[in-house]
């Protein structure tokens, strides 16, 4: 019988860990704009939990148990996907820990979406001249 109540004190833990900890934690809901971007906030999630307990029966004047449980919960926001125009990046809103290599190549995107504008642009004045 104690372990059942041990077991169900780590059940009714978790249960509520479980529900601290959804997808939408990580990923919000997508909000958006007046202009037709889609904004999806992100965000880290970092979460410890512990557990134990022990039956008493060393002492058969009271029998039970012994336990406890404690869970913390960190949540913390690193930034936004854009969604606009068909295309998509991340909106980082901390300091990024890359190396400069790595910053470069987050940044490949966003220079090809500009390369492809500008010469859709170019290409638009060049054939109303014509």
């Amino acid at each position: 019988m104690a372990y059942q109540a041990v077991s169900e004190l780590m059940d009714g833990a978790m249960d509520r860990i479980q529900a601290m900890v959804d997808s939408n934690t990580v990923i919000g809901t997508p909000i958006t704009t007046p202009d037709g971007a889609t904004l999806i906030p992100v965000s880290r999630l970092t979460f410890a939990f512990a557990s134990g307990g022990s039956d008493k029966t060393a002492s058969a004047a009271k029998p039970g148990i012994w336990g406890g449980s404690g869970a913390a919960v960190k949540v913390e926001p690193i930034g936004f996907v854009l969604g606009r125009d068909g295309g998509a990046r991340m909106l980082c809103i901390q300091p990024p820990a890359f190396t400069t290599a790595d910053r470069l190549l987050d940044m490949v995107p966003e220079v090809l979406e500009r390369v492809e504008s500008y010469l859709a642009k170019r290409e638009k004045r060049q054939g109303s001249r014509g």
